[in-house]
């Protein structure tokens, strides 16, 4: 049950804001707020620029599903004696972190790509022709290694996220199906409010790791030789915790429709299989 980047992948707008660097004395920040990054974006590239670097993590996104759906289950499946045990809350947090764990290998490659053409998009210094020249550059330099910079931070982003994910999904469903009805039968409205507020706690928690991570991924080689702790002493003592949720506004404007879709989507495709093959 999910629809990931991890619930939908960060949007430029909100690499960009997490990556700006810290206004010199006197001087504003590039981008005063998720709109007015919106805005110039716009402006400067036109609506492509609004896209850049997406190519990477679409490519990801069909077998990142399969993956996280295997997960998920998988998780389940090894806290159940029986296949009709029904999972606690922890439990299915616990179910939900498996799937982080197993979607991270797709994700952290395709993340390292799409933060680098986004901040290259914006900077104007163009190095990489696209997603494929930017992978083929980073492998020649840096080895697998460089084409996984940020796994961990990936981890410590999408594993309990996905935990709070499916757990908030669940709970929702629980509270809004009807006494004496399942939760396969909850209303398309119903389906649509669980799975935007999933998407919704998902990134409430996300958001502080994607940070680190975004800063991190996107940063020169050698800038953090302690990884995400580095990063994160950077930031506080230059920004405040504050900076730790730089972009909010970007990912919860867009969290909502684009999970809620995510969910309807994936119920209405089990209806489907399950009457298609419901011995499967």
């Amino acid at each position: 049950i999910h629809s990931h980047p991890q619930k939908t992948s960060p949007s430029p707008s909100l690499v960009r804001l997490q990556t700006q660097p810290k206004p010199g004395p006197g001087q504003s920040p590039l981008y005063a707020g998720t709109f007015d990054c919106f805005r110039k974006t716009l402006a400067k590239e036109g609506v492509k620029g609004l896209y850049k670097g997406m190519a990477a993590p679409i490519i990801g996104v069909t077998p990142m599903f399969a993956v996280c759906f295997f997960g998920f289950g998988l998780g389940k499946k090894l806290q159940q004696k029986s296949p009709d045990d029904i999972l606690s809350y922890p439990q299915l947090f616990a179910a939900g972190m498996l799937s982080g764990v197993f979607t991270t290998a797709i994700m952290a490659p395709g993340e390292r790509i799409k933060c680098l053409l986004q901040i290259q998009a914006a900077s104007g210094d163009v190095k990489y022709a696209g997603p494929i020249d930017c992978a083929k550059q980073i492998y020649r330099e840096n080895g697998i290694r460089g084409v996984y910079k940020g796994t961990a931070l990936t981890l410590m982003r999408d594993v309990p996220a996905s935990g709070m994910y499916f757990m908030t999904y669940e709970w929702l469903k629980h509270i809004l199906t009807p006494e004496g009805r399942s939760p396969g039968e909850l209303s398309v409205p119903s389906v649509l409010f669980a799975g935007g507020m999933a998407g919704i706690f998902n990134w409430a928690v996300a958001i502080p790791p994607d940070v680190l991570k975004s800063r991190f991924q996107t940063a020169p080689e050698g800038k953090y030789p302690n990884g995400f702790r580095d990063v994160l002493r950077e930031l506080i003592r230059e920004e405040g915790v504050t900076s730790l949720y730089k972009g909010f506004n970007a990912v919860m404007l867009r969290a909502f429709p684009a999970n809620a879709a995510c969910f309807l989507g994936f119920e209405v495709a089990m209806k489907f299989l399950n009457w298609l093959a419901p011995n499967l």
